[in-house]
């Protein structure tokens, strides 16, 4: 290599470190080499960088996406055991993780059933799935933000806290029901859902069924205005099966040599 194709060579990490460009500048040079070997013209050999720097940004948003989102691990769609809850549709979810048909209208999503039924797996599952498609999805026990809320309140800083939350297209709030019906719990969280309605998208797991809300806010009226805003433009997926925790319990119980009819599950009284 001459001294003027080194000194080319020098300008041009320099120029693609000041563009930003970590893709083409990972490629280049195998890439050059190919092209000068094959004898590229000029347009394809930039075309084939400019794909790459597309595939490169595409991964590091991804990657930035995920990290932001806290899913917890291991919850994907293809981990998850349709079967076992025959109520819910694969085909429905599957057009759910495509995001489109309901996240640009602000739409809602609502999964209720008793504990261990696979809500927050599906839920965490959605958000990746959603994530790969390129929407921008928090994930949050619901106890947790509350908490963060109150703070912001005390600190006159709830409206910016709550606009800070418009970035993500999709929130998913886990376990609802555990929120205390407290005034200044649920008012932070009826400011939340309030300020969403057709806006943004909430995804919302929990516990109890409608009829059971008046143990979380305090009052009436805010209840049946928070079930309002949030069934207005929702889907509701009901869970309701027996629990995998306990499914598990009871198979690590029984042991490999038990009879399987004696490890029935009956429902609880």
């Amino acid at each position: 290599m001459n001294a003027t194709v080194k000194i080319d060579a020098a300008r041009v990490e320099l120029l693609l470190s000041e563009l930003r460009l970590p893709g083409i500048k990972l490629i280049k040079a195998a890439l050059a080499e190919t092209a000068d070997k094959e004898g590229w013209p000029a347009a394809r050999f930039l075309a084939a960088l400019a794909e790459q720097e597309m595939v490169e940004r595409s991964r590091r948003r991804f990657e930035r996406h995920l990290e932001e989102a806290r899913l917890p691990p291991g919850k994907t769609l293809d981990a998850f055991d349709f079967d076992a809850v025959p109520m819910v549709s694969k085909a429905q979810v599957q057009a759910l993780a495509a995001g489109d048909a309901w996240l640009e209208k602000g739409a809602n999503l609502l999964c209720f059933g008793p504990p261990g039924g696979g809500k927050s797996h599906l839920a965490a599952a959605l958000g990746m799935a959603l994530i790969e498609k390129g929407w921008r999805v928090f994930f949050t026990r619901t106890t947790d933000l509350v908490q963060k809320l109150q703070i912001a309140r005390r600190d006159l800083v709830l409206e910016a806290a709550i606009a800070k939350l418009d970035k993500y297209h999709l929130l998913i709030l886990d376990d609802l029901a555990y929120v205390t019906k407290d005034q200044a719990e649920t008012s932070v969280l009826f400011e939340l859902i309030s300020a969403r309605y057709e806006r943004r998208s909430m995804l919302i797991t929990a516990n109890q069924p409608f009829g059971e809300w008046g143990k979380i806010f305090p009052h009436q009226a805010m209840t049946l205005a928070a079930i309002d805003r949030l069934v207005h433009h929702a889907t509701i997926l009901e869970m309701n099966v027996d629990s995998y925790r306990r499914k598990e319990a009871v198979e690590k119980a029984r042991g490999a040599g038990r009879p399987p009819t004696r490890a029935t599950i009956r429902g609880s009284s």
